[in-house]
């Protein structure tokens, strides 16, 4: 299948990022907590993937679609250069930390931060599993119909609620505490893509007024 080559062909280019931003600060190879984060993502990102191109090939690709350049509104377009900024960041920071041992991270935490990182991750490919149209681009489709059941009972933005469980798991995973310093400027900027997304969303899709009465929080349960 054409789609499968294509998401391989994405996810390996992926992987090979994210261990450059990894190991390069790092310094070395030796990085036992950066092995075992990538493990974790691509045994979570993988499978719920490869199900999707067999299952729901359509969503996969809404998924694969993603980026500044893809985006149509000039916000997101902004936000998303920003957001790929603050991800980089968490990952060298942690990494320099690492390396020259500015903060010293204990084995169970960060186990819970592999922990973190792999609920996350679960979290935002069922969120897709659930909602075909879940796309990696703000926009709405002709037929897309409003999803208010499971996750998004809980949340009106299920993904990013995924999306900020990893970021926070990152850096203690990854040994670091300074990491968890870029979680300020990562939670503003989701702020600005979930509020322009949320003005858009009530445009142009049936019944989301209804449902963001019906749901009151955005993104995390009891706070926003």
């Amino acid at each position: 299948m054409k789609i499968v080559s294509q998401f391989v062909a994405m996810f390996v280019l992926s992987a090979a990022f994210f261990g450059l931003a990894l190991f390069l600060p790092a310094g070395t190879l030796h990085y036992r907590q950066a092995w075992v984060y990538l493990a974790v993502f691509i045994a979570t990102t993988l499978l719920p993937s490869l199900y999707l191109a067999v299952k729901h090939p359509a969503a996969l690709r809404r998924r694969m679609k993603g980026g500044p350049t893809a985006e149509t509104r000039p916000i997101q377009r902004v936000v998303m250069v920003a957001t790929i900024g603050a991800v980089v960041a968490q990952l060298v920071v942690s990494a320099l930390d690492h390396r020259f041992g500015w903060s010293s991270v204990p084995p169970a935490v960060v186990l819970l931060g592999v922990v973190l990182v792999g609920v996350g991750l679960l979290v935002a490919q069922f969120v897709v599993i659930q909602n075909g149209y879940a796309a990696a681009t703000i926009t709405v489709e002709a037929d897309q119909p409003l999803v208010s059941s499971g996750l998004y009972g809980l949340v009106r933005h299920p993904m990013y609620f995924g999306a900020l469980v990893m970021m926070v798991g990152t850096p203690l995973a990854l040994d670091s505490y300074w990491g968890l310093a870029l979680l300020i400027p990562a939670f503003f900027v989701l702020g600005i893509r979930i509020t322009d997304e949320e003005k858009m969303l009530t445009e142009e899709l049936a019944g989301y007024d209804d449902y963001v009465k019906e749901v009151r929080f955005r993104l995390v349960p009891g706070l926003w």
